[in-house]
């Protein structure tokens, strides 16, 4: 949170959190911290960013607005 007072500042990461949770874990306890931190990894970089649509992005993956970003900047 960037603001004292303010309840929205947090609200991204707030999806995020519970996003990952849901999408990630389902209803799977990980035996261990290393197998958690495995598991967040492969959903991150092998789904969230490369896959996942997002309606903020236009329903495009990270990736994929990335890409799109740099080739407008480069034309």
């Amino acid at each position: 949170m960037r603001r004292k007072g303010n309840c929205y500042d947090n609200a991204f990461m707030e999806s995020f959190w519970a996003t990952r949770k849901a999408e990630c874990f389902g209803s799977y306890v990980p035996a261990t911290r290393g197998e958690a931190r495995l598991m967040i990894f492969d959903y991150i970089e092998g789904f969230y960013n490369n896959h996942r649509l997002h309606s903020m992005l236009g329903y495009q993956s990270p990736l994929a607005f990335e890409r799109q970003l740099l080739h407008n900047m480069n034309h």
